[in-house]
């Protein structure tokens, strides 16, 4: 079984995998891809997102995953972004977006499997448009790529700012000796085994991610068993935590959250005994939340701080969660943090600044065709991801709050200011602040407070205008009709005043 990718009944062992990989980086080659182009992949977590990630790799490319939710529009931009010359893309995924795929990209079809198609209740039935091709038929009767791979440029993930549309991080080529520190330090920071051949684990995010998407492939390069669930689903997890005997997994808090839900009569029909590391990330935890998983599943809940640009950075084993209550850790693998003020001085011990982070031998990247952006969270070499935090005495880091206006919402990056954007064009809207307010499930969701010129538009009103232009998961929870938003002397809208009462009283501000 060591090395096999399992989804539902089907099976990819790592020698097909292996070999459509191979027959698949020709494939590509045979295309046009060269060296620093781009594949997008459009795909739920499938057998192909393995394949072709591990092809682009093999011939010098940068694997592109691309947020299945998004609109046609927000895909779109990606897609040109990123100069994307092929999109492999599930076949339920493609009609929404079939007539905005720019011109001379090469389109890719997976057949939806059963399994998806079940978990999201989509058509698995697969209407092939002119000039598009099967992925088998693609890589089918290839010639198994044999050159050896140039320097990695691992995938290109396009990650939420602060300002704008998403933006690329794009990593500079690594040679062998970069790509084997990079490799460890995913290893170390996820707690999976570089020979990973006796390790189950479960596959519960979608890879567009940056973290899922790291987490993924380092299991199956080391040769692990992985079972993707098709949807997360709580009491599914648990059965295959006990019947697949699982060891491993990468989860968000909201997963934590849905799992405490279930009744105790549930809970208690499976055996999670198997797990050996259930590492989370990407969105504060509630505490409460913390202890009970740990009270229920033991000491193997890790937690990990980072981003797409910084890697993991800091790890909190339980023990340490348990005894310094919201920490988010101490620095891994050499790391180095520095907690400075506005004039990038650094501030003594407990009080708060900007987190800034130092890596040892990290590959440096850029934006994507934004040089600019990627100079301005530099600081003589420490890289901030705009967080907002303190470090005690032990070295500890703790969060306080985020100096931009970046959401995370069930571990998902959500920017205002491009809710804002389209916001502002709702017919009926004079003025309007998107923020983050607490969620008990998701961690944050979304608020936006409106000026209205046209007092008949009705909270619903605003939301079905937001659905036609962006994913759902960016549409505000709650919307609130305002006479008039306070602002600065400046006319600037006033954000940290309409946020602030949904956050009073609670223990943490993001």
């Amino acid at each position: 079984m060591t090395g096999e990718i399992i989804s539902g009944n089907r099976v990819l062992t790592m020698e097909q995998r292996t070999l459509n990989t191979a027959r698949a980086a020709r494939a590509l080659h045979e295309s046009g891809i060269g060296l620093d182009d781009c594949v997008a992949l459009y795909l739920r977590n499938d057998f192909p997102f393995f394949e072709a990630s591990g092809a682009c790799a093999q011939i010098g490319a940068y694997a592109t995953p691309i947020n299945w939710h998004y609109t046609a529009e927000e895909a779109t931009y990606i897609l040109r972004d990123c100069d994307a010359k092929v999109v492999v893309i599930h076949s339920d995924l493609l009609p929404p977006i079939q007539d905005s795929i720019p011109d001379g990209v090469l389109v890719v079809v997976v057949p939806t499997p059963d399994e998806i198609a079940a978990a999201y209740g989509v058509n698995a039935a697969v209407d092939l448009p002119e000039g598009a091709v099967l992925w088998s038929d693609f890589i089918a009767d290839r010639e198994p790529w044999t050159e050896l791979p140039p320097a990695s440029r691992g995938t290109m993930i396009y990650t939420s700012g602060t300002t704008g549309n998403p933006k690329g991080v794009r990593r500079d080529p690594m040679d062998e000796d970069a790509q084997a520190q990079t490799t460890q330090m995913v290893f170390e920071g996820f707690g999976v085994p570089a020979d990973s051949s006796g390790i189950r684990c479960a596959m519960t995010g979608p890879m567009y991610h940056s973290a899922p998407n790291a987490y993924g492939l380092a299991a199956a390069r080391g040769g692990g068993t992985i079972y993707l669930q098709a949807r997360f689903d709580a009491e599914d997890l648990l059965r295959m935590i006990d019947e697949l005997k699982l060891t491993h997994m990468h989860v968000v808090p909201t997963m934590f959250v849905r799992l405490l839900r279930l009744p105790p009569e549930v809970r208690a029909k499976y055996d999670v005994s198997s797990l050996v590391h259930v590492i989370h990330g990407a969105a504060p935890c509630p505490p409460d939340a913390k202890k009970q998983m740990i009270d229920w599943w033991g000491p193997v809940i890790y937690e990990y701080y980072g981003s797409t640009e910084n890697g993991i950075v800091t790890v909190v084993t339980s023990e340490m969660a348990l005894s310094k209550h919201g920490t988010v850790g101490k620095p891994i693998a050499g790391n180095v943090i520095r907690i400075l003020d506005d004039d990038g001085k650094d501030v003594p011990t407990g009080e708060i600044g900007e987190v800034y982070i130092w890596r040892p031998n990290r590959t440096d990247f850029t934006y994507n065709k934004r040089d600019a952006a990627r100079k301005e969270m530099e600081i003589d070499g420490f890289l901030t991801n705009g967080d907002m935090g303190w470090l005690d005495e032990d070295g500890c880091l703790f969060l306080a709050d985020r100096k931009n206006d970046m959401v995370i919402s069930g571990g998902v990056n959500i920017y205002p200011a491009e809710i804002e954007k389209v916001l502002i064009g709702c017919p009926g809207v004079r003025d309007c602040a998107v923020f983050g307010i607490p969620d008990a499930e998701f961690g944050e969701s979304l608020a936006a407070h409106i000026e209205v010129t046209d007092p008949s538009l009705a909270p619903e009103d605003v939301q079905s205008f937001l659905r036609q232009h962006l994913a759902k998961f960016k549409v505000p929870r709650k919307v609130v009709i305002d006479e008039a938003l306070p602002r600065e002397d400046s006319g600037k809208i006033f954000k940290r005043k309409i946020r602030e009462p949904y956050w009073a009283g609670m223990p943490r501000r993001i």
